[in-house]
């Protein structure tokens, strides 16, 4: 992966990150390789790969961490600190612990004459306080423009007996699609973690790679899938460790609960250790369940007891999931998420009779076309805004809209008054065929007891101007 892909996602042919426009289009222009690359001439904000490649690795428990970085690009960490803190919670750790941490906090003269000494402190107090393993030095837009060279550092600081160093390359100004920063994790890990030589097989062992936007729930639930077909689960990199890291490569095969978060990894370790990888879609809604569930099952030589099982699941949760369509047939929604997560959930409310009439995604590729042409049977008329962050397109489309009910990060879409539903949520289930009940019970409950956004929605200010709400959202987007 280090020598054939260069983690940075817009390389790869017919890969897009700033489009707008009706579905239908879109799909036809990508089909006929006619759709044109685009960026903005006004952009409010991205989503750094920095925090992508920070958050894949930050819940090592026998690792320590080391931004190099100015202090601001550290304030990501606060975000992924409070989740590791929660997850320990969640799995029963008694003795709860922050990640260790350090940031080189450059400043205006390391810019001028570098920042390397700033970075050897760091690795050498990293190894004194914390005595670990592993140290993971993530590069920044700072230390990437003056030029440190941090692998000859790491390099040289490396001794044979102290932590592995391993240097993620994940200055934010190398790509503008944020999955490169999980890219660049990956790369590293291969690089520095990963013996030249597969390990000898074990029996069972299946690679699952999940993002910390999954909940302990939806680990314990994929998790008793895969056993259902003797499966033994190696969950990396989110709670992983080096001795789970070291086991990759004894895998029988990898599968990955986000259908970006490690595609290009699963790709290289089926190209040098020979690991077949199933890539099929994130597991949340009935269809998207069943697909996910016979792609890992059909590595396994699994398929006929993996159908058995989905008939049972498909009869134990149909009628919870008709009340649950009776109360939310016909409702329309706006959907914003990662990539996997917006076009699993559009399929997922097919199974509760809504209509979707927005989609926001931070990418448009091949899988995104796979995704869309199967959405586009299902829906008409809805508008796809490919964007990286960019609220103030996603509040102008659900300003015009106005859908009954908006799934995806809420913040903003809540000051406008609308019932609204977190799909990214690290607390709690939204997967397997339980999820598909959770989360439409509480999509239900959100329509039905709106009051609290809409008594809010005077009271919050956007920063926007009423003029703003007249124009095209996709004003600001212009073909290349």
């Amino acid at each position: 992966m280090a020598t054939t892909y260069s983690g940075v996602r817009e390389l790869r042919p017919y890969t897009y990150n700033d489009l707008g426009g009706d579905s239908m289009r879109l799909a036809g222009n990508f089909e006929k390789k006619c759709l044109k690359s685009a960026d903005r001439t006004f952009s409010q904000g991205l989503q750094c790969q920095q925090i992508n490649s920070i958050s894949c690795v930050l819940s090592m428990s026998d690792s320590a961490f080391i931004i190099h970085s100015p202090q601001g690009c550290s304030g990501c960490v606060s975000g992924g600190a409070d989740g590791y803190r929660v997850g320990q919670a969640h799995r029963g750790v008694k003795l709860i612990k922050s990640p260790r941490v350090i940031v080189t906090n450059l400043d205006e003269n390391d810019i001028i004459r570098g920042g390397e000494a700033k970075l050897r402190e760091a690795i050498r107090i990293a190894g004194e306080r914390y005595d670990p393993k592993m140290i993971f030095i993530f590069t920044s837009c700072a230390s990437g423009i003056i030029g440190d060279d941090v692998d000859a550092i790491a390099a040289d600081a490396q001794t044979p007996d102290g932590p592995i160093l391993i240097p993620i390359h994940c200055d934010g100004f190398r790509s503008k699609i944020c999955a490169s920063g999980f890219d660049a994790a990956f790369i590293a890990i291969k690089k520095y973690l990963l013996p030249k030589e597969p390990r000898k097989k074990s029996s069972g062992l299946v690679n699952l790679f999940a993002p910390t936007s999954i909940s302990y729930k939806d680990q314990l639930e994929i998790e008793r899938l895969l056993a259902l077909f003797g499966a033994t689960v190696n969950y990396i990199p989110f709670y992983s460790s080096y001795e789970k890291i070291q086991m990759i490569t004894a895998a029988e095969a990898s599968t990955s609960i986000c259908k970006v978060f490690a595609d290009e990894f699963m790709k290289e370790l089926e190209e040098s250790y020979g690991i077949p990888f199933a890539h099929t879609v994130m597991p949340i809604g009935i269809r998207n369940t069943d697909k996910w569930l016979l792609g890992i099952a059909a590595l396994l030589g699994k398929e006929a007891p993996a159908r058995e099982y989905i008939e049972k699941e498909h009869k134990r949760v149909q009628p919870k999931l008709d009340e649950i369509k009776g109360r939310l047939e016909g409702k329309r929604v706006f959907i914003c998420g990662g990539t996997g997560r917006s076009f699993a959930a559009a399929a997922l409310i097919d199974d509760f009779g809504m209509q979707l009439v927005g989609l926001e995604t931070p990418t448009y590729d091949f899988d995104a076309q796979i995704d869309i042409e199967y959405l586009n049977g299902i829906h008409k008329n809805y508008v796809v805004d490919v964007a990286n962050m960019q609220p103030f397109e996603q509040v102008n489309l659900v300003n015009h809209l106005k859908p009954d009910v908006f799934i995806g990060v809420p913040a903003w879409s809540a000051r406008l008054g609308l019932p609204t539903t977190h799909v990214l949520d690290p607390k709690r289930p939204t997967m397997g065929y339980d999820g598909i009940v959770y989360l439409g019970e509480k999509i239900a409950e959100q329509v039905e007891n709106a009051g609290f956004n809409r008594k809010l929605a005077p009271y919050a200010r956007l920063p926007y101007k009423k003029s703003w709400y007249e124009q095209d959202a996709f004003k600001y987007i212009r073909d290349l």
